[in-house]
């Protein structure tokens, strides 16, 4: 068995490229798919189709027809595209373990292939590891908006104009919203988690299995919460990871990074701080906040061009480049160099640093597409602005439409719930946002495609039970800056008895595999059913590791 330390890192590594795929983008595959099955009962297993990066031999795929609407089950069926690796030990099978990581719109089929190499001896021992992408996601039936990829990343998550106007975002998202319509119609009622949740129950009764275990992440909480609400008794062990409120979807849960981003902040400031000689933003927390809202504010009325790099540098860039790196600790190290190289440009010092990096920058897609990775001066925000460029417009595979992953995005946000309609009560959040959240700036208030949505919730979100056995573990952290620590004891709120609750006081977007006391707890449960008596809490051991920086992934770009 591998070595807490070597665990450890190996999950970090693939949480942060989970992380980079909530928009269905982590896992590139290829054509054609293997044999959909002609009934529930019948699937068809075989080798994968190959992806860009290596599948654990032991992988087997196969596809499974849904009906679309649960409603009219004899209907039109959609695909949904699952995989397996079984357990080598079959005497000592226990049954199914499904994953989800989050979103909504990652693409979950391959995740048996990453965990199968950090998950303890006696889980895989027990499991058949079972990935699948969600409906309108990957290889399943795909959805599709039609957005081209030359879309400014500030109009893709909301950010609202330097003077806070949101028109541009109101005029995005009401466009997007008609060709979504357009493009996706017939499918869009569908693409909920309810819906989703129902297809696990069918992948459970296609594998022959009376109940299945779980394990989500971010969103995957919200999905995992939704099964064991609308099949109780087919719910075995279920681990909800960095959890979200089922109470606040969406709107007023995407809200909720307004606080979550501030509460997380001071370890990016502190961490700044302690650098002041190399990095000079100041000695103390309070200090680095100031200079980082001031480089924001500086930005956002001067603007740095940044040709070579493919784009200018503006304060809603900067605002982004930092959420997304405060999902990992073992980010921050180079999220402060991307602070002191943005400054540096804001200043004009790193300009001719700036055209060396992005020297054979490439047209079209823009930000940094092909930054020189030994230039000095700016190669961590070229690395930067590639990883977001590529995380939103991956090289999807023939027949997995391009912007697939921010598609099933909008599909599940705006299918599971209303919005407000009316764009006043966007201004006014946006506008008191801006000033009681500066770091985030109004960009968790501000509007989104659902607001225009031409099919609107068929059935409303699924009210999470605290009905049921005690058989939900929830982790997480206290200084989360997407799930936050209020909206984990949501959702330990709304499952009540029903599930223990582990708190640990760390930073970033996940918990299991991060060296806490959480670790041990999961693995039991996992193993041997065995929750906490009672809630409880763990000292993080997550530290910024300076030396493991450029071997990790970089972090999410949006979604959950």
């Amino acid at each position: 068995s591998m070595t807490q330390h070597s665990r450890s890192w190996m999950m970090t590594r693939w949480l942060s490229a989970a992380l980079a795929a909530l928009l269905g983008v982590g896992v590139v595959v290829q054509s054609p798919s293997p044999a959909v099955a002609a009934t529930t009962a019948d699937l068809t297993w075989g080798a994968c189709p190959s992806p860009a990066y290596e599948l654990d031999p032991r992988q087997e795929c196969a596809t499974l027809l849904v009906p679309l609407d649960y409603r009219r089950p004899g209907g039109r069926s959609i695909e949904v595209a699952i995989s397996r690796i079984t357990t080598a030990q079959p005497a000592q099978r226990r049954g199914i373990l499904l994953f989800n990581p989050g979103g909504p719109g990652g693409q979950g089929r391959d995740l048996p292939s990453d965990l199968v190499r950090f998950l303890p001896q006696e889980v895989l021992d027990q499991y058949d590891l079972v990935g699948f992408d969600p409906r309108g996601v990957g290889n399943s039936t795909a959805v599709t908006c039609g957005i081209p990829d030359e879309v400014e990343l500030d109009l893709i998550l909301p950010y609202p104009a330097a003077d806070g106007s949101i028109d541009r975002n109101i005029a995005f998202a009401r466009d997007t919203a008609a060709s979504c319509a357009q493009l996706s119609g017939d499918l869009l009622p569908h693409m909920t988690t309810a819906n989703t949740a129902r297809d696990m129950d069918r992948i459970r009764a296609a594998l022959g299995e009376p109940r299945l275990s779980y394990i989500g992440w971010s969103y995957g909480t919200y999905l995992g919460a939704v099964f064991a609400t609308l099949f109780p008794g087919r719910a075995d062990r279920i681990v909800l990871d960095s959890a979200v409120d089922p109470t606040l979807v969406w709107y007023d849960l995407w809200r909720t990074w307004n606080s979550a981003v501030e509460l997380r902040f001071p370890d990016i400031a502190g961490y700044v701080a302690e650098r002041d000689a190399t990095l000079g933003f100041g000695t103390t927390a309070a200090e680095v906040r100031s200079a980082y809202l001031d480089l924001a504010g500086r930005l956002d009325t001067q603007p740095v061009a940044a040709p070579a790099l493919g784009l200018t540098i503006n304060g809603n860039l900067l605002r982004e480049i930092t959420r997304e790196y405060l999902y990992s600790d073992q980010d921050l190290p180079e999220l402060s160099e991307i602070w002191r190289e943005i400054a540096d440009l804001a200043d004009g010092a790193g300009a001719d640093a700036g055209a060396d990096a992005g020297a054979d920058a490439g047209a079209g897609a823009g930000a940094g597409a092909g930054a020189g990775t030994g230039a000095e001066g700016t190669a961590n925000l070229a690395k930067a602005l590639r990883t977001q460029r590529s995380s939103l417009w991956p090289a999807m595979a023939q027949g997995i439409p391009a912007d697939n992953g921010i598609a099933a995005l909008y599909a599940v946000t705006c299918g599971d719930a209303s919005w407000p309609r009316k764009a006043s009560e966007y201004r006014r959040n946006v506008a008191r946002d801006r000033e009681a959240w500066p770091l985030t700036a109004g960009m968790p208030s501000n509007v989104w495609p659902c607001t225009f949505w031409k099919r609107p919730a068929a059935e409303g979100p699924v009210k999470v039970s605290s009905k049921g056995q005690r058989n939900i573990l929830i982790l997480q952290n206290q200084r989360d800056p997407a799930t936050s620590w209020a909206s984990g004891l949501g959702m330990r709120k709304a499952l009540g008895a029903r599930a223990a609750f582990v708190g640990v006081n760390a930073g970033g977007h996940g918990v299991y595999g991060s060296g806490s006391c959480a670790d041990a707890i999961t693995d039991t449960f996992l193993a041997s059913g065995v929750l906490p008596a009672k809630d409880e809490f763990c000292q993080g051991s997550q530290q910024p590791e300076e030396s493991t920086v450029s071997s990790l992934s970089a972090p999410a770009p949006m979604g959950l």
